[in-house]
């Protein structure tokens, strides 16, 4: 009886260790998503968070595991956010879908329902723009600018206190944007994208606008509670 029961479990843990084997792929314990990475290095992955002129704003690098299959990539950790000095709560994710040409902004919300976005793009490829509409900044009236796409996975945090806007450079582009308020119609404003004081290349002579964004103010008439 002992001898059978002896075999039982041994028969028992040969299949168990061929189960375990199979669903843990020898890449698991070699090297993850093609040797680029290492498996082990997914818990380690990078976030690089890089301080702007413009005080506030952010470039966000992460780390890329490619091969033949694709990507992956980390596009969101709060804790490596907070430790970067960007702590704040997410209320609200935004997507939007966009032809070439197209170009959205300037917008933003004041207080009390003032936004900070943290953005990407999905596919495609934008011209992002954000302006500095704090008046006690330093900075007032002055604008950073760069290019996000699908290829480079880079990301953009721009805290509250920034008009924001981007044209689109490709058909179906897809941003998206988490937000740390909802949004309030009330509270909501902008800036006519073209305005003569902050002079801003977007690249392209004509544009794709909605109606609202035609009928935006210039940035000395907007409202600005900062």
């Amino acid at each position: 009886m002992a001898t059978d029961m002896a075999t039982d479990m041994a028969m028992v843990t040969a299949i168990v260790t061929v189960m375990v084997t199979d669903i843990i792929p020898k890449t698991k314990r070699s090297n993850y998503l093609g040797g680029e990475k290492s498996w082990d290095s997914l818990s380690e992955n990078n976030m690089q968070i890089i301080e702007q002129a413009l005080n506030g704003l952010c470039v966000i690098k992460t780390d890329v595991f490619k091969d033949n299959r694709g990507y992956f990539l980390e596009s969101f950790h709060e804790g490596k956010l907070k430790q970067a000095g960007i702590e704040h709560n997410f209320l609200q994710d935004n997507f939007s879908q966009s032809a070439k040409n197209v170009l959205r902004g300037l917008h933003y919300q004041n207080p009390p329902f003032a936004q900070g976005k943290l953005v990407k793009v999905i596919s495609g490829a934008v011209f992002d723009i954000a302006v500095d509409i704090r008046p006690k900044s330093p900075t007032f009236g002055k604008n950073f600018s760069i290019q996000l796409n699908q290829d480079e996975h880079i990301m953009l945090w721009i805290p509250e206190g920034f008009a924001h806007g981007f044209v689109s450079l490709e058909d179906n582009t897809i941003f998206y944007y988490k937000c740390t308020n909802i949004y309030n119609r009330q509270y909501e404003a902008g800036i006519r994208y073209n305005d003569p004081d902050l002079n801003i290349n977007w690249g392209v002579s004509n544009p794709i606008l909605s109606e609202k964004d035609k009928l935006l103010p210039e940035f000395k008439n907007a409202t600005i509670l900062f």
